[in-house]
């Protein structure tokens, strides 16, 4: 679980801000205290959406079953509202599959890579990180703490190279956030899949915004 969650793990999600760039530029984001309200929705606004289709695919592929992946897999894609959004979800989904394969090795890694590279299914990112989990015998919780982690450390290393805040206050905001993470899971798991909705309309504007910025660090 470390290994797969650390912000090291070569998926590409250092090249994301997720939405953080566009705040910054606009004045959505200042300081810590809203950089902190930034961070929380988004881990909240994750937990509702992807995290709740992560846990039905882990059900899904702890079953073997493809086709439902599949359908999972179609629906997380269908909510991501911006280009950026859905590009940032299936480059890291397909990139974690690819390292799944090459590390872990099972068959439903392979069959998962195969329908990606056969464009039969998008690879978004929580769906292939519930596969992996799932043929390593890794239960749905462990996923959802590395999806959640993993969104809150991607917005919290990008303001690092954003804007005028230390390690130790991105590092406080984390251990806040990351200690809500049962509370979630519990929530999302008990939710079905059509549950899954965005409720920060602001973050798909600024999605919008960044796609015509003139001056990008960031794919998103």
């Amino acid at each position: 679980m470390l290994q797969f969650g650390d912000s090291m793990f070569p998926i590409g999600a250092f090249s994301f801000s997720s939405g953080l760039e566009s705040a910054v530029q606009k004045g959505v984001v200042t300081n810590v205290a809203t950089l902190r309200a930034f961070a929380r929705t988004a881990v909240e606004q994750a937990a509702r959406g992807d995290g709740i289709a992560l846990i039905a695919a882990h059900r899904a592929a702890t079953a073997g079953d493809v086709g439902t992946l599949t359908r999972i897999d179609a629906q997380v894609y269908a909510r991501k509202l911006s280009d950026e959004t859905r590009t940032m979800s299936i480059r890291m989904g397909k990139k974690f599959t690819e390292m799944g394969v090459e590390m872990v090795g099972a068959p439903l890694l392979y069959t998962w890579r195969e329908r990606i590279e056969s464009s039969a299914t998008p690879g978004c990112y929580p769906i292939a990180l519930a596969i992996s989990f799932a043929v390593q015998n890794l239960p749905a919780c462990q996923a959802f703490v590395v999806h959640q982690y993993g969104v809150a450390t991607t917005i919290l290393g990008a303001a690092l190279r954003l804007m005028k805040v230390s390690h130790i206050e991105t590092q406080k905001i984390l251990y806040e956030l990351t200690g809500q993470t049962e509370e979630m899971y519990a929530t999302a798991a008990a939710a079905r899949l059509s549950d899954m909705a965005a409720f920060a309309p602001l973050t798909e504007i600024l999605a919008a915004v960044h796609t015509r910025a003139h001056v990008r660090l960031f794919m998103n």
